[in-house]
């Protein structure tokens, strides 16, 4: 297995309860643990707890283009392409199909799907240069199954599926791997506004998420771990 010290690592999405945990994860493993998220709050509590000095936190909204782009340069201007890069950002918006308006599609398309083009569009290139890197991406399981209520989330999670899979595809004559995470319900603040009866202390926790993805860091040079699905083991509707 590859080894996690020294590894550059980039979370986005780190100001979420499974970026953060992933965070503090691999920095105990001696990762270069670079974070970006949208809450800046968040983001400076969690530099100060894992000593981060300033240029490895970046505060952006991956939906945006241009604040990825400035994400990207500031980046750069610190250190050499990341040798992993975790896209755990995300936006969950669960409700009958008649209770949607078109916002919630438009954001959920584009805080689940844009965001992650623009940031491979970024970061892709130099780790193409680099010769090698890995990039672990989080659609959660419902990219890969539906569920009543979760129509529009589901389309975001689905086109993400579709996007790596294909990309996965121009990337095979390369040294640079694709790891997808297809994660059920996970007790993080995901649920925090989602009008559904649940039992989250049945859910995953982050720390337990964090640590799939701390061993997906370390797959074997000469393999990849193409699909990774980690669903509660006892169901969590009520």
């Amino acid at each position: 297995m590859e080894k996690l010290k020294g590894k550059r690592v980039l979370i986005a999405g780190a100001s979420g309860d499974i970026g953060s945990a992933t965070a503090r994860q691999l920095a105990q493993s001696g990762a270069q643990v670079f974070v970006t998220g949208r809450d800046q709050t968040v983001l400076d509590h969690l530099a100060h707890e894992l000593a981060l000095p300033a240029e490895q936190v970046f505060v952006a909204d991956l939906s945006v283009e241009s604040q990825v782009n400035a994400l990207a340069t500031a980046f750069s201007a610190t250190t050499v392409p990341f040798d992993i890069l975790i896209q755990a950002s995300g936006v969950g918006i669960i409700k009958p199909f008649e209770q949607l308006v078109s916002e919630d599609l438009h954001t959920s398309m584009a805080v689940n799907f844009y965001s992650t083009f623009y940031l491979l569009k970024a970061c892709l290139p130099a780790m193409k240069a680099q010769g090698k890197g890995l990039i672990i991406h989080l659609p959660g399981v419902l990219g890969k199954t539906p569920m009543a209520g979760a129509s529009v989330y589901a389309a975001s999670k689905y086109a993400l599926n579709g996007f790596m899979k294909s990309l996965r595809e121009e990337l095979k004559r390369t040294e640079i791997r694709i790891t997808q995470v297809f994660l059920g319900g996970v007790d993080s603040g995901f649920w925090d506004n989602i009008d559904l009866r649940v039992q989250r202390d049945k859910m995953i926790r982050p720390d337990e998420v964090a640590k799939a993805i701390w061993f997906l860091c370390q797959q074997p040079e000469s393999g990849v771990v193409s699909e990774l699905v980690l669903q509660p083991f006892n169901h969590q509707a009520i």
